[in-house]
């Protein structure tokens, strides 16, 4: 059950970065280097990002943390 919530979580916060970013689904699936079919599915609930994509994701968000403080991994 955590899990499902934590991917809930994390998928929910990889949107707003995509939305305040004005990324389409198509250029976030080559920022993570995943098939854009992946990162469609990902949004409506069809699949989860597995370990490694997990790992990449937290790493954009890293990275992303690092120029814009006022985006918040909790």
């Amino acid at each position: 059950m955590l899990y499902y919530v934590y991917m809930i979580e994390l998928l929910e916060k990889l949107e707003i970065y995509r939305l305040e970013n004005k990324l389409s689904q198509r250029k976030l699936a080559e920022k993570l280097g995943v098939a854009y079919n992946t990162v469609n599915r990902w949004f409506t609930g069809r699949n989860t990002p597995n370990k490694i994509q997990t790992y990449h994701i937290m790493k954009l968000f890293e990275n992303h943390k690092l120029k814009d403080k006022d985006f918040e991994i909790t």
